[in-house]
């Protein structure tokens, strides 16, 4: 069977798509998604997004990450869908529903209210998720948000200067985040702007994550660090993330498609 994909990008995240609107995949199990992701022996990317039908939105958009891990929210792949699909729409996510509206070059997502609740992160017993007691190493006091999927927040003082390689995938597994979670270590440049570095579940490094740029830069709200609206630095550029009065946040930033291509499903099935 032979299967099309489009390879996107947003700040250097990249994905693989695969559009299943129409003509219906075989089910796409995390082997294949993680062997699709393999950038030997694969495709190679950050995340592989699957497109479908959906009954209460205009489409569905699953979202892997290369250890073939299915996750609730990405922001990034988000605005690739977004310039992939050409128009305004509402999209299912295991995350939530957003709203997704393509601009030149990019794209501006609505990525939903955000959630502070220990539950909803969710952490393996309750605590204050505004300045978490906990730390690991240098790192302390942590603040959490769920944007579709669960994020810790470290504001220090030079986001380069941390070992997030070594730190991150420890915090990632710590039994205090039963389904893992996404690592931020952040550095307020001033009242509107960020410098952010992320570790992610299941993917590792990354050069940009859109839902860490969102967490980060609410729990910074929250704070009282920053403006309602700000500019987030990641290594790949740069995303703008505004909380609205609504409660809602809204993201806004490039995506780029790359390339098109396709492969046999029998080879990665």
């Amino acid at each position: 069977m032979r299967v099309p994909f489009t390879k996107m990008h947003g700040l250097g995240n990249d994905f693989v798509v695969l559009d299943a609107r129409g003509d219906p995949l075989p089910e796409l199990e995390p082997r294949v998604a993680a062997a699709l992701a393999d950038r030997r022996e694969g495709i190679g990317c950050d995340q592989v997004i699957l497109l479908e039908k959906s009954e209460s939105a205009d489409f569905r958009m699953r979202i892997f990450n290369s250890d073939g891990g299915e996750v609730g929210a990405c922001g990034n792949a988000s605005r690739a869908v977004a310039l992939l699909h050409g128009a305004p729409a509402r999209v299912e996510t295991a995350g939530g529903t957003i709203a997704l509206e393509p601009s030149d070059g990019g794209a501006s997502v609505d990525m939903g209210v955000p959630r502070f609740e220990w539950d909803a992160i969710p952490l393996d017993y309750p605590m204050d998720t505004l300045r978490m007691p906990v730390g690991w190493g240098y790192l302390e006091e942590p603040g959490a948000a769920n944007v579709g999927n669960p994020h810790v927040v470290f504001f220090v003082a030079d986001s380069d200067a941390i070992a997030l390689d070594s730190l991150g995938p420890e915090i990632e597994t710590d039994p205090l985040f039963p389904e893992r979670v996404n690592v931020n270590v952040a550095t307020i440049v001033d009242r509107t702007r960020i410098r952010l570095r992320v570790w992610e579940r299941g993917a590792g490094l990354t050069r940009a994550c859109g839902t860490g740029a969102c967490a980060t830069a609410v729990v910074a709200m929250r704070r009282g660090l920053v403006e309602r609206e700000v500019a987030v630095e990641l290594p790949g550029g740069a995303l703008t993330i505004l909380w609205q009065e609504d409660g809602r946040i809204r993201m806004t930033g490039p995506a780029t498609e790359s390339y098109r291509g396709s492969f046999e499903w029998d080879d990665y099935a």
